[in-house]
């Protein structure tokens, strides 16, 4: 628990005020985690700060508290907080309301896919904190609901997976179009070179508190392993590790949206409670599966990276990794939605022969051995008859291949066929000039 929480120190020791405890110690907190106890008394103080931690360690806390202890009731607009997603946006409004219940501060999500006559109406009442998606804080501000001359503190959360999804241009705009003094931070679960670009540009003197981190990115508390195994085995891998393993909650990662609906209607199939969270589902529907897991009225949810990014829920015992993330930083949040908060939780990688090198690439960012795990009893599958025709159709084209090479270099005069062929472009040995050529019609430099 050392690596999460500062176990000596007090949430009071960190000089938040009183209302603000007390929505604390209403929430059952008692200790900070240690990237708490490091911000929020430079954010009390007004720095800039850029603050990095572990997925899971109370990121969102680390810079809500400290906003709901500086903003005051008679400054609407003051806080401004950019998330990716609209289930992060969800889900930062709802933990700030809860941890700010005393404070009498009005907390507010922004996002697509609610109405915006409906989001307009509460803008109305003068909120003081907007967690908000980029897209449409842009929109609410062209529209002369949401003004950013009020803003005195400016939070972008998961600054990493902002950038990574398109949003560079939108953070720019907003973050310039605050022209004011105004604080910023920013937290994020790994920092790039391009993060640290835009502090220096949007940034006063920003106090870094990246490398204070351990040198692994994910928490001791996930126990990480991965299984080898042929694509078309994965289902049934699935369901296997899932009759095996039992898991309280689990929540299954894949790279397509078109996968997640396979892989949920698989489960189905065998009677297995499972429910998909991904982007073409309308917010609604998105909004059911949220609270079902909150209500851990769900066993299995099968998600893509975006949609499951709002995803904070505590009991989550699994994390499977479906399809191997191509970038390694995706695999650090989709991992980090277990084991939250010092529980324990598991996080099992399918990987198939020809992901080896994608393996490697996570455990050099995470600075972590990923161990083998088998299942004995798991049975793989026969090959799919497609497969094995695909197969020997390449073999085929590759034989016919050789045998046309063959026949060109029996064809060459002798004296050809006794160079090295390897080293000209499929084998053909020029002997001569080639009967055509340019005459020298191109021109050059020096003609």
């Amino acid at each position: 628990m050392s690596d999460i929480f500062a176990t000596t120190t007090s949430f009071a020791d960190l000089g938040l005020r009183t209302d603000v405890l007390k929505g604390i110690k209403d929430q059952g907190f008692e200790h900070p985690t240690i990237i708490q106890s490091e911000l929020i008394p430079l954010a009390i103080e007004g720095r800039d700060i850029i603050g990095q931690s572990k997925t899971g360690t109370g990121k969102t806390a680390s810079f809500g508290l400290p906003a709901l202890h500086i903003i005051q009731n008679d400054s609407p607009f003051a806080c401004l907080c950019l998330v990716p997603t609209r289930e992060l946006a969800i889900q930062v409004a709802r933990e700030c309301r809860e941890l700010g219940k005393h404070t009498g501060l009005k907390v507010l999500p922004v996002y697509g896919g609610q109405s915006i006559n409906t989001q307009a109406e509460k803008l109305k009442q003068k909120p003081h904190i907007i967690i908000g998606t980029p897209g449409r804080v842009m929109d609410m501000n062209q529209r002369r609901l949401l003004p950013y001359d009020k803003i005195k503190l400016a939070i972008l959360d998961e600054v990493d997976r902002m950038l990574d999804i398109g949003f560079r241009d939108d953070i720019r705009k907003i973050l310039g179009g605050i022209r004011q003094k105004h604080q910023t931070i920013f937290v994020s679960a790994t920092i790039s070179p391009e993060i640290e670009q835009l502090a220096r540009k949007y940034m006063h003197d920003p106090v870094d508190l990246s490398t204070t981190e351990a040198s692994s990115l994910t928490v001791s508390q996930v126990e990480q392993s991965c299984v080898g195994v042929q694509e078309w085995d994965k289902r049934r891998l699935l369901q296997h590790l899932l009759k095996v393993e039992k898991p309280d909650l689990a929540l299954v990662f894949c790279r397509m949206k078109v996968t997640v609906d396979k892989v949920a209607k698989a489960l189905q199939n065998k009677n297995i409670d499972a429910v998909t969270l991904h982007a073409n589902m309308h917010q609604g529907a998105r909004n059911r599966v949220m609270e079902k897991l909150r209500q851990r009225d769900v066993h299995v949810v099968v998600a893509s990276d975006l949609a499951a990014r709002g995803i904070d829920v505590d009991d989550i015992t699994h994390v499977v990794n479906y399809d191997v993330p191509e970038d390694p930083e995706v695999y650090v949040h989709r991992i980090g939605r277990t084991a939250r908060k010092g529980r324990d939780g598991k996080a099992i990688m399918f990987v198939t022969p020809d992901q080896s090198d994608l393996l490697e690439n996570i455990e050099k960012l995470t600075n972590v051995e990923i161990v083998e795990r088998r299942y004995e009893d798991f049975k793989p599958g026969p090959e799919p008859s497609d497969i094995v025709d695909r197969r020997r159709r390449a073999e085929e084209a590759r034989e016919a291949a050789k045998e046309q090479h063959s026949r060109v270099i029996d064809a060459l005069p002798d004296a050809a066929q006794t160079q090295d062929a390897s080293k000209f472009p499929g084998g053909v040995v020029p002997t001569g000039m080639p009967k055509k050529r340019m005459g020298g019609r191109i021109r050059t430099r020096r003609s």
